[in-house]
Formats: C-alpha cells, structure tokens, sequence
C-alpha cells in the first residue's frame, strides 16, 4: 500500500485510519520497488488509501510506482488497486498510461448498499472508472471485487455481475464481508462456502475469465494465479 495509511474517506467496512494525510514520500515509488527486487516477486498488486486531498488523487505516485517497478524488471506482472479518482479522467488516464497489466478497482458491493458502504463512492461512477480503463487501454485486464453477507439479495449480486460484465470486467473476486471492529458495519450473513462455489459457477457463466470466490477470499486473493497475456512486448 502506498500513499500513506491515512484515508480521507471512512467506509463503513474498512479499518483504516480516516485522518487528514500525511505529504507523499517521493522516494516512495523506488523503494518500493527495490522491496519486491528483494523480494524476488513475479506478481505485484499496488494499492493505496484514497488521497481526496491530492488533485491528481495520488495518480501520479501511482504512476511513479508501476514505471520504478517496470524499470527494475519489465517481466513482473503488476496489478494496481485504485481508488475512484472522485472520476477524473486526467488522473486515470495517467496511471494506465504507466502500463499495468491489471486494473483493480473494487465496486465493494450492489448498489442498494453503496451509500451505506462506502464513503463518498458511488456505484455507477466505480462502474464508468472500470470501462473507461478499458476503453483508454484495451489491452489492460480489468477486475473488481465484490464483499459478501452486508445484506445483499441474489439477484442483486447477480446484477452486479451483469454491470461489470457490461463495463468489460474480465476478473471478479467475491469473498465474506468480515467486521474488523465493532464501530464498522455488522455482519447481515455468513454465505456457506458451497454457496461461494456456485457463484463462481454463476460468474464464470456472464463470461468472467476468472473469478475467486469463497469466504476468505479478498482482491489480492492468490492474485498471482491468474496469468494475463502478455500486454506488449517489454523493453
């Protein structure tokens, strides 16, 4: 996670700290980047708090990151979980421009639940964020994840899949909700994991290339077993 571990936004489901940020680290992107060289990873997934505070909301440093881990080795396959970008395309624009090979960005849940969720994000603007990303590079592979057990009915999980099937999402994660501390958002249902399976069933029938689906499963879930084409022929 880059960025800082202060978030402007405070989500209903998520235990990171909401406090006004910290100024970025510019060396950041670099370090980084020598931690995974030391690593000695194949498969990165950068994300990063929501910087409403910045106004690029910290696409640059996102940038930054995908070009210094790029540098130090063209064959890693880098993933980046973003926030919505409160919907800039300028700011979008910039980290797909970095050439990842996968786009992140998570809906979190069905849009009756949103407002309830998710701070400040809206449904239809995560929607639009994902086939932008699509259409701006069509050779990126688009995900998103969605958490159960929040109070979502079937056929609004299966609508959902719909909608990010029609915004070209190729890689879907479903996974339980958990409640990090009392003051976030209870737990509605515990889904039984054979409920998970026939989900993944359901979603790989909207024509998913990949979904992760059981209860303990989260974005960046085993992120490694899924294998992108190659986008390009690295330098």
């Amino acid at each position: 996670m880059i960025a800082g571990e202060r978030c402007t936004r405070a989500c209903g489901f998520c235990a990171v700290a909401t406090a006004k940020p910290f100024a970025l680290d510019f060396d950041e992107p670099e370090r980084v980047a020598e931690a995974i060289r030391r690593m000695k990873l194949k498969h990165v997934v950068v994300t990063a708090v929501a910087r409403d505070d910045l106004a690029d909301g910290g696409a640059d440093h996102f940038a930054r990151t995908i070009r210094a881990i790029r540098k130090l080795d063209p064959e890693i396959v880098i993933e980046v979980l973003t926030p919505d970008f409160c919907g800039k395309e300028s700011s979008l624009a910039m980290v797909l421009e970095a050439e990842p090979d996968i786009f992140n960005h998570n809906v979190e849940t069905v849009e009756r639940l949103t407002p309830v969720v998710r701070s400040r994000a809206k449904y239809r603007l995560s929607l639009a964020v994902l086939s932008r990303a699509k259409e701006l590079d069509p050779s990126v592979v688009t995900k998103s994840g969605i958490m159960l057990g929040l109070g979502e009915t079937e056929p609004e999980l299966f609508q959902t899949m719909d909608d990010l099937r029609a915004s070209g999402v190729q890689v879907l994660t479903l996974g339980q909700y958990l409640r990090p501390t009392p003051d976030h958002l209870p737990v509605i249902e515990y889904i039984r994991p054979e409920t998970f399976d026939s989900y993944k069933e359901v979603a790989e029938g909207k024509g998913f290339e990949y979904v992760a689906s059981g209860p303990l499963v989260r974005s960046s879930y085993h992120a490694a077993d899924y294998h992108p084409a190659r986008r390009r022929a690295q330098a």
